[in-house]
């Protein structure tokens, strides 16, 4: 029975007085850890590792060095344990956050800038890349030689890339 929980310091069964040996531990766990969430994880794991392994102890007058021993492995143990890094995962969300705002924001751009072109090169525009057609298929729907197509496009695709660099 570990009998430092209820706050009383009463020597256990095996001989062993945990509440002591549990400040003790926590007293050294300070020494290599950075914060005191860290020392208190440190000092329970070496509290549990030596209530474990209390009948290998040899000599009694030399406890606390023992347990010394035991805190500073564990102390080891827990900066050797791979943690998932939370600034990486926040990091990484809120690059995606940002690639969706600016994906967002080039959208309404292009959209601006596509409202700033004439009806006919609109037209042009939208038939190639939002209903993926030829040019001899614009040709065909429109009524116009296919070279007359072709330099339309380009002209269309010029103006916007100034209207959309402009914004």
């Amino acid at each position: 029975m570990i009998s430092y929980l209820d706050g009383h310091h009463d020597v256990s069964d095996d001989g062993w007085e945990w509440g002591e040996a549990h400040r003790v531990c926590l007293r050294m766990a300070y020494r290599y850890a950075s914060n005191p969430s860290e020392a208190e994880d440190i000092a329970q794991d070496a509290l549990l590792r030596a209530w474990r392994r209390r009948s290998t102890l040899r000599e009694a007058d030399r406890r606390n060095q023992w347990l010394a021993t035991i805190v500073r492995n564990e102390a080891f143990r827990q900066h050797a344990r791979v943690r998932p890094d939370p600034t990486s995962a926040i990091e990484t969300y809120e690059a995606v956050e940002d690639a969706q705002v600016l994906a967002t924001v080039e959208r309404a751009d292009l959209h601006a800038a596509l409202r700033r072109l004439s009806d006919r090169d609109r037209q042009l525009l939208e038939l190639r890349y939002t209903e993926d057609l030829t040019q001899q298929a614009i040709a065909r729907r429109l009524g116009i030689p296919e070279g007359t197509v072709k330099v339309r496009l380009h002209r269309a695709r010029d103006k916007l890339r100034r209207a959309y660099v402009l914004q």
